[in-house]
């Protein structure tokens, strides 16, 4: 079976068991009132996913690659931008450790710059500002419009 199709099958297991959580996630009395529950958007994800497994699982196969341009080659394996997946991974971890004690806007724009940067670019004047005002967009969004409350500042300041 090709790589694709086992890559389909772990998202499909992963999408399912994701779902099945968010079902069963117990909601408080006064959420099962709610419009939009706290489980909400997790089961349409889930829901998104197995759909997308299943399309790669079931759509039909292209004609053999005869020049093999589909296939992974070990031998090329240090072509791989592997340095910048695990930059990315780092950075994700390292913003989950900076949430909570520098503020949601920092770790944000933080994660956003940095993440940016790792990935090529180096156009710090438009970088900078285009991060802030992302970091700043997401929050406003989530705390007024959702009506989640973020820290967006360091646990000092407020």
């Amino acid at each position: 079976m090709a790589l694709d199709r086992w890559v389909a099958i772990l998202f499909l297991i992963i999408s399912l068991v994701y779902g099945y959580a968010a079902y069963n996630y117990p909601l408080l009395p006064f959420e099962r009132n709610m419009a939009f529950l706290p489980n909400t958007l997790p089961m349409a994800l889930s829901v998104l996913g197995v759909i997308a497994a299943l399309v790669i699982l079931f759509a039909p196969r292209a004609p053999s690659d005869p020049d093999g341009l589909g296939d992974i080659d070990r031998a090329q394996l240090r072509e791989f931008k592997i340095g910048q997946t695990l930059g990315l991974v780092g950075a994700m971890v390292l913003y989950a450790l900076l949430l909570r004690p520098i503020g949601f806007l920092a770790a944000t724009t933080l994660f956003i710059a940095g993440t940016s940067i790792i990935l090529g670019e180096r156009k710090f004047h438009v970088l900078i500002p285009i991060a802030a005002v992302t970091a700043g967009g997401i929050w406003y969004l989530v705390q007024e419009t959702l009506g989640i409350f973020l820290r967006p500042w360091p646990a000092f300041l407020s």
